[in-house]
């Protein structure tokens, strides 16, 4: 982090050009707030609303729709005129700003900046990233053949404007920020992250940043707050009607079959959208869903994953590029791969050992066969190895997998008959819910990591292939048994699938509409099945807790936190 005591020498920006952006003035404000903070913004492209930035957009509304027009300096003119929303730039210094209003007469001109809240009693009136923000803007208007002398922080909460004076020491602290920041976009590396500190928990980013999650790995802090646990109420819509029609009205998707509209969902309620098979999604509605950033993933009638449709894209090109880099790094492929395949079979003795129907002498071996080949994973020394490792473990995992299935009564038309894991096609039922559940699982981490920042498609334990996520096979391995095969289990188990909802095709066995609908239910009710994170210590979703190992495996890959982070269950 810099030294915030030491000043930064001066970067001259050279005249705009296309490959030079100009600095926001509240990337600077974010700067002297937490430099690690305006990394991910500027440099990563992260952004998260939270309620402080909502709010602070309502605030914002009415100065939003001003003209935008800005009258030419001239001492002659003795008119105080207000503009609004201003927006103003300077080559010179490489800055940009929108400005709320410009109280100016004659050559004289005063910036005013909106904000929520009720003002600090602090020393000035206000804090001093919001001093900052505001003294670029007065360099600006200075720019533009102005005299400023101050501006003003108008709080909307508690109605009451500070002047904040444009002194030497405000004006030497702007332009040490303008230059950290422009020096730390220059030298490609995150800022550590703050320890303990009182700015986290309000922060827009916590949960993408993970201060403490990153300081724990990194053996800076024992103790994790839970800050990173988001309560998100968004849900995956789900449509699977033959000749479906999905359209947007105002804030609501309307899905409709037969030009009858059957179903109404709320955008802000939807975290992504699912279409299976011959599902008709109109053109303003995906503009809508990409502008939220709102996932829309195609699928076959039978669930077979086509790929999906998002917006731009994210823009951290930095992790991209350090994936790459790593995924062509023998080395950190097979600390990562080891540790992924150990990972899953802990995670599968953990299922066999709370779900074995009446355990003898054979399933204690077994247990202690399955540990002695996570051992044997993290000692794998090649790729080759560790898969004969897995594929031996697997082998054991699945030759019990049965056991586990609760035995019908004797009137019961439960008969889920299991002996040995098969797919494409899967040739019995218990088959085609494991296969069904995995692809659920691998578009979930697709998702995940397109959200994330990364290439999902190219991995380090699973071989690149055209057309395969191979990251998010990767990533999936430890959340095989703890999701997709304990939901087989639940729907099973429970009576939520029965044997009528399979259809039989030469040598295939699928789920039958009704039945795929019930066990969607199923996968998503353990997706938002809350447990205690095994190494943070709070509570949180499935479906969080693959965002929170997907950015800490951002993390390891960019370099900043030494292990891969894995995920064992207790």
């Amino acid at each position: 982090m810099t030294d915030r005591h030491q000043r930064d020498l001066p970067l001259p920006f050279p005249e705009l050009n296309d490959d030079q952006p100009l600095l926001p003035a509240r990337m600077i404000n974010e700067y002297e707030y937490c430099p690690r903070l305006a990394y991910l913004e500027w440099v990563q492209g992260e952004w998260a609303d939270s309620g402080d930035t909502v709010h602070g957009r309502q605030v914002h509304r009415r100065v939003d729709r001003g003209s935008g027009t800005l009258p030419e300096p001239d001492p002659e003119v003795d008119e105080r005129i207000h503009s609004r929303s201003v927006t103003l730039s300077s080559n010179r210094l490489g800055l940009i700003a929108k400005l709320d209003i410009v109280e100016s007469e004659g050559d004289e001109a005063m910036p005013v900046d909106y904000k929520r809240g009720k003002r600090p009693h602090v020393e000035k009136g206000a804090y001093l990233p919001e001093q900052v923000q505001l003294c670029v803007q007065g360099m600006l208007l200075e720019e533009h053949g102005y005299r400023v002398e101050a501006g003003i922080l108008y709080f909307r909460g508690s109605r009451e404007r500070v002047r904040i004076a444009f002194d030497d020491e405000l004006r030497e602290r702007t332009l040490d920020d303008i230059n950290g920041l422009r020096a730390l976009a220059a030298g490609g590396r995150i800022p550590a992250p703050l320890e303990d500190s009182p700015k986290c928990p309000r922060c827009s980013l916590v949960s993408i940043c993970l201060p403490d999650e990153v300081n724990n790995l990194k053996r800076l802090r024992d103790g994790v707050r839970p800050l990173s646990v988001l309560s998100d109420e968004a849900m995956p819509l789900y449509v699977q009607a033959h000749r479906a029609s999905v359209r947007k009205k105002g804030e609501v998707l309307e899905i409709s079959v037969d030009d009858e509209v059957t179903t109404k969902a709320r955008l802000r309620d939807i975290s992504q959208v699912v279409l299976m098979g011959n599902v008709y999604l109109t053109t303003p509605t995906l503009h809508e869903l990409m502008r939220r950033e709102i996932p829309v993933s195609w699928h076959s009638y039978g669930g077979w994953f086509l790929g999906h449709s998002h917006g731009t894209g994210h823009k951290n090109v930095e992790l991209r590029t350090a994936q790459y880099r790593k995924s062509f790094d023998d080395a950190a492929c097979l600390h990562i791969a080891r540790r992924l395949v150990a990972n899953k079979i802990v995670n599968s003795r953990t299922l066999l050992r709370r779900n074995v129907k009446e355990p003898d002498d054979a399933s204690k071996e077994l247990l202690d066969e399955l540990s002695r080949d996570a051992r044997k994973a993290m000692r794998a020394q090649r790729l080759d190895e560790l898969l004969g490792v897995e594929g031996t473990a697997a082998a054991r995992y699945f030759g019990t997998f049965a056991r586990m299935i609760r035995p019908p009564g004797e009137d019961s038309e439960m008969v889920f008959d299991f002996t040995q894991r098969n797919r494409r096609p899967p040739a019995d039922p218990v088959n085609a819910l494991l296969s069904y559940a995995y692809s659920v699982l691998v578009r979930a981490w697709l998702v995940t990591l397109t959200a994330v920042g990364f290439d999902a498609y190219r991995g380090f334990y699973h071989q690149p292939r055209y057309g395969r996520p191979a990251l998010a096979l990767d990533l999936m391995e430890p959340f095989r048994p703890l999701i997709a095969e304990s939901a087989v289990l639940t729907a099973i188990n429970k009576g939520q699938v029965r044997p009528t909802d399979f259809i039989r095709a030469a040598s295939a066995v699928n789920l039958t509409s009704d039945g795929r609908k019930r066990f969607l239910g199923t996968i998503e009710q353990r997706l938002d099945q809350e447990i205690t994170h095994p190494d943070f210590g709070y509570r949180a979703s499935y479906r969080r807790i693959l965002e929170i190992q997907a950015r800490l495996a951002a993390r390891h890959v960019m370099g900043e936190v030494p292990e891969f982070p894995g995920f064992v269950t207790r």
